[in-house]
């Protein structure tokens, strides 16, 4: 049999799409994509879009790990409010400069990631671009009426905690766009720009735990961003302490070398897929015992205290965050 050529040109959009699922747990061309939430379930939904230029460099962006990120970054909003993954659709545009066989690169990627968060169905869109490689994800998840039932009020000192080393990712992407040689010393910060991790299983563990955050948040724009978000719709404080905030262990010599600082790093920077959840005071010991892979790095406060970080010196500093506007302005 005569090999087929794997060309757009030569294949036309369906069949492209018809061989990009071959092997994949998922059927092409299901949309709409249903799925039937439990009695009293709530269904949430969540979306990104990814543009190079501006959210990746295919100079140094392998694009499996572009295809595998594009759904951490999108899943992370639905574990954020306790939200299993149900459907995912994606739309991939391509400019003329790349072909089939990139968009398989990306796709294997994205089926990676669907299968590894337990994706029900998928569907995908090929589009042409004129401006460059273009990745839009759109997911719904559902949440089990238990978890939405033992949802509780935020309140002063619940615990603030995190998942991951944060500020790493930023660091990871300085240095790729420095173009520094010895990346093997700093593997984990670009690892962590280029394929963030998030554990699959993590609403299963709150669940089993029977621990409800009050609220949860998916930091993508930087730990003050998400503080901000927590006590804007809290109506509470925040204080967040600098000595408690988790970095990869070499972060600081490699933030010295970028001239950057990590704790802005952590605080700014963004793109770190770690998730941030409000954990009730009187749950303290059992989640400290079963979730030692997440930090406190600090607890809500009275409404006048706003949102600040504590220094070691214990001086507090107002959170400021890009998009947010300072007191003294206005709009």
């Amino acid at each position: 049999m005569e090999e087929r050529e794997m060309t757009f040109a030569a294949m036309g959009r369906v069949e492209a799409i018809k061989s990009l699922f071959e092997g994949t747990p998922y059927k092409p061309f299901e949309e709409p994509l249903w799925f039937f939430p439990e009695n009293g379930a709530a269904v949430t939904t969540a979306s990104c879009v990814f543009t190079e230029g501006i959210d990746f460099d295919l100079k140094y962006f392998p694009l499996k790990h572009l295809g595998y990120k594009s759904v951490v970054q999108t899943v992370g909003e639905l574990y954020a409010v306790m939200a299993k993954p149900r459907t995912l659709a994606v739309t991939i545009s391509i400019s003329a400069k790349l072909d089939y066989p990139q968009a398989a690169e990306i796709w294997s990627g994205i089926i990676s990631a669907a299968t590894e968060f337990g994706f029900k169905s998928v569907s995908l869109d090929l589009r042409p671009s004129r401006t460059g490689l273009l990745v839009s994800i759109s997911v719904s998840g559902e949440a089990s009426k238990a978890s939405c039932e033992r949802r509780s009020k935020a309140e002063s000192k619940d615990l603030i905690c995190v998942s991951g080393h944060l500020g790493a990712a930023y660091l990871g992407q300085q240095l790729l766009e420095h173009r520094f040689q010895d990346l093997d010393k700093y593997k984990m910060q670009a690892a962590a720009y280029l394929r963030p991790e998030l554990a699959a299983n993590t609403i299963e563990r709150l669940e089993q735990a029977g621990i409800c955050p009050s609220f949860g948040y998916f930091l993508k724009a930087g730990l003050a961003d998400a503080v901000l978000r927590l006590t804007r719709d809290s109506g509470l404080g925040a204080k967040i302490y600098a000595d408690k905030i988790p970095f990869e262990g070499n972060s600081f010599a490699l933030g010295k070398e970028l001239d950057i600082d990590p704790v802005s790093a952590a605080m700014n920077g963004g793109d770190d897929s770690s998730l941030l959840f409000t954990i009730p005071l009187a749950q303290y010991e059992s989640f400290r015992h079963d979730f030692q892979d997440f930090n406190i790095i600090g607890h809500l406060a009275q409404s006048n205290v706003v949102a600040v970080l504590v220094t070691p010196e214990g001086v507090e500093l107002p959170l400021k965050a890009q998009g947010y506007l300072n007191e003294a302005e206005t709009l």
